[in-house]
């Protein structure tokens, strides 16, 4: 159960962490704050959430966080 999580930010990473990167860390995570690898049917439901605002949460510190050098990551928007 004790797998390292990454660091998924560059310069760790030469790309922005994918969806499936971020959800596995916060995986990880809850996993080990709760000590359960798979938890029991009565509490699947609160672990799924868990897992899913610890995402959401790490999606919005990669967004927002400024990398030496590169100034503020930011989602590219589409050309009009």
């Amino acid at each position: 159960m004790c797998r390292s999580i990454k660091t998924l930010r560059p310069p760790v990473l030469p790309e922005e962490a994918t969806e499936e990167e971020i959800r596995a860390a916060a995986l990880q995570y809850v996993r080990k704050v709760s000590g359960f690898r798979a938890p029991a049917a009565h509490n699947k439901e609160v672990f799924d959430r868990a897992v899913d605002v610890v995402a959401q949460a790490t999606a919005e510190l990669l967004d927002g966080l400024e990398i030496r050098g590169q100034g503020r990551q930011l989602a590219q928007e589409p050309a009009a």
